[in-house]
């Protein structure tokens, strides 16, 4: 079965959707997300997903799925708000402008792995600080990278998004899928190729 090393309730919500069975094992790291990376955003969000799923692995041989989601704006890597006030400095960094949104995928099993990540783009319109207030106030923001929720209240705050819809909500269900099947593919192939060796 697989495991996702991941507490985010979105992220199981969207396995859930597909039909995909698995558990969850929360990995004990601690997340360091700088707030600038030159560029290299998707190794940023590929480096902390495998740091989860190699957290959890350890010597199961399970597959783990890890993942990581982070929000750049001009240059810069918005994680999830330190306070109240972080939040609004955030909301106002993405008001009226384009940004981007990065998740990293990470597959372990054994010595096995798989990296790959997603990247969609997302335009909010133009916000007042009245709309700023009401939405931090909601609580939403406070756990979101980017300080908000494309599913939840957050999606009054979006003009338009290209690319892919779930990975702005944590977890690019397209890709997980098709590396997913590669994955196992490889790994089904490698078992059989050791049982004709035995044989």
């Amino acid at each position: 079965m697989l495991i996702l090393a991941s507490q985010s309730p979105r992220r199981q919500a969207l396995l859930r959707a597909v039909g995909i069975k698995f558990r969850v094992i929360v990995p004990e790291i601690e997340e360091f997300v700088p707030s600038r990376a030159s560029g290299r955003y998707a190794q940023v969000a590929q480096r902390t997903a495998l740091a989860k799923a190699k957290a959890v692995a350890g010597t199961r041989r399970d597959v783990v799925l890890g993942a990581d989601t982070i929000v750049v704006s001009a240059g810069e890597i918005l994680g999830k708000p330190r306070d109240e006030e972080d939040a609004r400095r955030m909301l106002g960094e993405l008001s009226g402008r384009r940004h981007r949104v990065y998740t990293g995928v990470a597959l372990v099993c054994g010595d096995r792995r798989s990296l790959g990540y997603e990247r969609t783009e997302v335009a909010f319109r133009r916000l007042s600080k009245n709309e700023i207030d009401g939405y931090v106030r909601s609580g939403e923001p406070m756990d979101k990278a980017g300080a908000y929720a494309v599913q939840g209240k957050g999606a009054a705050l979006i003009q338009s998004i290209r690319g892919c819809y779930t990975n702005v909500i944590g977890l690019p269900l397209p890709k997980v899928l098709s590396m997913l099947e590669e994955f196992e593919g490889m790994l089904r192939a490698e078992q059989d190729q050791a049982g004709g060796s035995r044989g």
